[in-house]
């Protein structure tokens, strides 16, 4: 009797082992209706373009680069340049991935997977291969639209990136490595992501492993609709490393339907350089919490200038929406239509106050440098130093074993930072006391230093930190 007993209770257990087994599997997702149904639908991309390989950069070890304004460079080119040891023009070989987006042959990637190319080649899964057409191209979204001549293309199905929510489970189609119609599969990590180099695209993280020639593939939800482009990883070793970025489906299409439509594509623009707000800044300012986007300076002869923005306001809401950090800013008014009237809340001596402003195109990125101090994309200018900085790239940390904040000095002019002993190379770490966040960070410390007063700058060089003392004269 009693063996009968425990004979029960095992197959009970057993059974009910089972069964949680059972449920638990049928909680994970299936992709492989997905993958087949949608794989015909993502091509492979290589392009061909001519490279210069002149100039004593490239007589350098890859990833090695002459600091401007060193005089290292005046010396290379004196010795090398022109000399029949000087390397050739070159063809260089792009991999990425791409989709159809309709049955009539328009196709998207990335701006980066053509940038430059002289000649697209698309090959689909059934190995054909077309030569495409370059309809136009964002590179501040990094997105491209191409065109074959074909019909009857097998396309994707378009979701709504709006709709996504944070661990969801999302698969990506493309060409790691070149191994073609590779499929990899992760979840939404989080959403709305703004990163240094891109601050108008509002990007979606996933876990999803994307390498090297994934860029341009499509990112897609459990119901099979393309819901972003797979755009960018961040990685200490050029790898996968868990973290990576895919452009929203519907910023994707805003940028499509401009290139449609015009040719090219245009953002609203507000003209104010804003930063984080911290516990203590938010204290300062009279908010009960850190929220908003502190204007820390208005750029001449701009719409917020016209409009009254003053450096201190703080940013709560823009055209009805709410701003909840200054990362949340640039998209919100990159996707406002230009010449639209829109109001703005803002906090100013402790009062909410509503400006009305009238949104400007986003200028060219040479027009915008000189406007806001910037002489490239992540180079900023501080005039009364006489010195150019930039921000510190991912792989550049690594070397410098630097885990955050910084600005890396790239020019240097006869003024008080040279005099100082500043040099190109050198990482700024503190200025005047004050931690450096960024290049952007650093440019504005040094609009409000002293004149006449040594000032503390702590830098970093040749992996060793030393105190600098600078002084700017009247």
């Amino acid at each position: 009797m009693r063996h009968s007993k425990t004979w029960t209770a095992v197959m009970m257990l057993t059974a009910w082992l089972l069964l949680s087994f059972n449920v638990q599997a049928r909680a994970l997702p299936e992709f492989t209706e997905l993958v087949a149904e949608n794989g015909e639908a993502v091509v492979n991309i290589s392009t061909r373009n001519k490279q210069e390989q002149s100039g004593p950069s490239s007589m350098l070890p890859p990833g090695m680069e002459i600091p401007e304004g060193s005089g290292i460079e005046d010396f290379f080119k004196k010795f090398f340049e022109g000399s029949p040891g000087m390397p050739n023009p070159r063809e260089k070989e792009s991999l990425g991935s791409g989709f159809v987006l309709s049955e009539d042959g328009f196709i998207l990637t990335n701006h980066h997977v053509i940038r430059d190319a002289e000649e697209i080649i698309v090959r689909f899964s059934d190995r054909t291969e077309m030569e495409a057409e370059l309809l136009g191209s964002d590179e501040r979204s990094d997105i491209a639209l191409l065109k074959v001549d074909a019909s009857g293309l097998k396309a994707v199905k378009l979701g709504d990136s709006n709709e996504l929510q944070v661990g969801e489970w999302v698969l990506a189609i493309g060409s790691p490595f070149g191994f073609d119609y590779s499929a990899t599969a992760g979840i939404v990590s989080a959403l709305g992501r703004s990163l240094p180099s891109d601050s108008y695209v509002p990007f979606i993280q996933t876990d999803v492993a994307i390498n090297p020639g994934n860029s341009g593939g499509p990112l897609f939800n459990l119901d099979g609709e393309v819901i972003g482009i797979n755009s960018q990883i961040y990685s200490r070793t050029g790898g996968f490393m868990g973290v990576s970025f895919a452009i929203p489906i519907d910023t994707v299409m805003n940028v499509v339907a401009q290139i449609k439509d015009q040719g090219y594509v245009s953002r609203g623009w507000l003209g104010v350089v804003i930063q984080d707000m911290t516990r203590e800044l938010a204290e300062s300012f009279g908010l009960e919490k850190p929220t908003g986007a502190l204007v820390s300076r208005v750029v001449a002869d701009s719409p917020a200038s016209d409009a009254g923005f003053k450096a201190g306001d703080v940013i709560m809401t823009f055209d009805g929406k709410k701003v909840e950090t200054s990362s949340d800013l640039p998209p919100i008014v990159g996707r406002t239509r230009v010449n639209k009237e829109v109001d703005v809340v803002v906090m100013r001596d402790n009062k909410r106050e509503t400006i009305q402003v009238t949104i400007d195109e986003l200028p060219e990125e040479q027009d915008l440098a000189a406007a806001t101090g910037s002489s490239k994309p992540g180079r900023f200018v501080a005039e009364n130093l006489s010195m150019e900085v930039s921000e510190i790239k991912p792989q550049q940390r690594e070397k410098l074993n630097l885990q955050e904040g910084g600005a890396m000095v790239m020019k240097i002019e006869k003024g008080p930072a040279i005099t100082a002993g500043i040099r190109p190379g050198d990482v700024i770490l503190s200025l005047n006391n004050v931690d450096v966040k960024g290049a952007a960070h650093l440019v504005e410390i040094a609009i409000d230093l002293p004149e006449n007063k040594q000032i503390p700058v702590l830098i970093q060089r040749n992996g060793q930190t030393q105190f600098l003392a600078l002084k700017i004269e009247k």
